[in-house]
């Protein structure tokens, strides 16, 4: 595997899983892999798990990591070809992919949507920036449409909980006071296509997720009714699609209460507003999977990292 950007990278799920889960048993294992490798974990927005997981991973697999913040420590890059750059930005990603990638054996990237541009956003221009001019491999941390080490860590959790053979799994869109990215939300969606599961996904009219990422999806805007029999809820807010970027709806009503969980599980990748994307209760609850998720996310990303420098050899 030469980069790890979406969920299309994986060539067989289900062999990732069983591949993370070996990994956790033992993740010292392949520690002379990384030796004398370096990454480089690029954040252009802030981070707790994706930082920290990303970097045990690399740790586990002995590698050395550098970090950078573009926030407050990077130039401030230039994206657009032939531009002429006498306004705000400093460097042109052409030089920094190509000076980065002498530093470092893979790039590890985290840049999330503007949400004011969908164009822009959908372009992807920090992450395929940094792909056409770097000449190392380059792993998706998050960027504006998708989170593949997020999903693949979802993938782990419900391997390791699932007890049917098609259990129900329902994402559902919850109350936040801010807009969000679409990211988590449309990585678990591609993610959940590649499970044999009944996939239902659960948001107000209003909501509905990228149509190409959707596909034939099965969308039930009665939460209650999309609840019904469900193994496992994952929660996540997102921000309008089509009145990209938009907040049409901050009913409280969808707040995941214990009531409304029955006996599923709880999903959520953090980090979550307590009592208005969840209640205390169900978080509380032995219910609630989203600490062993995060857990999930250091495998997630050793098993990304282990297939990438197994292919630098």
């Amino acid at each position: 595997m030469k980069n790890y950007l979406s969920i299309a990278d994986i060539d067989s799920l289900p062999n990732w899983i069983k591949e993370a889960r070996s990994l956790k048993r033992n993740p010292n294992a392949d520690k002379a892999l990384g030796t004398n490798k370096t990454i480089g974990l690029l954040f252009f927005n802030n981070s707790l798990r994706t930082r920290l997981s990303t970097q045990k991973a690399a740790m586990n697999l002995g590698m050395e990591v550098m970090v950078m913040n573009f926030g407050n420590e990077g130039w401030a890059l230039e994206y657009g070809d032939g531009t002429i750059m006498d306004q705000g930005t400093s460097e042109h990603i052409k030089e920094a992919a190509q000076v980065i990638s002498q530093y470092c054996d893979i790039i590890a990237i985290r840049a999330f949507a503007s949400l004011t541009d969908k164009v822009k956003d959908e372009a992807e221009e920090v992450l395929n920036g940094f792909k056409q001019y770097a000449s190392v491999p380059i792993v998706n941390m998050e960027s504006s449409t998708g989170h593949p080490l997020q999903a693949l860590a979802d993938a782990i959790t419900l391997a390791e909980h699932n007890t049917k053979d098609r259990p129900k799994v329902v994402l559902s869109w919850a109350p936040h006071p801010k807009a969000l990215p679409h990211a988590v939300a449309n990585s678990f969606v591609q993610m959940m296509q590649l499970q044999d599961a009944d996939f239902v996904i659960t948001h107000p009219e209003g909501y509905e997720l990228d149509p190409n990422i959707t596909k034939d999806a099965t969308i039930e805007y009665d939460q209650k009714k999309a609840f019904e029999n469900a193994d496992f809820v994952y929660a996540k807010n997102w921000s309008s699609y089509s009145h990209y970027g938009m907040v049409l709806n901050q009913d409280t009503d969808w707040m995941i209460t214990k009531d409304k969980l029955g006996d599923a599980k709880f999903m959520h990748c953090l980090p979550v507003r307590r009592n208005v994307i969840v209640e205390d209760s169900v978080l509380d609850s032995k219910q609630s999977l989203v600490i062993e998720e995060a857990n999930n996310r250091t495998y997630a990303a050793q098993l990304v990292l282990k297939k990438i420098l197994e292919n630098l050899e």
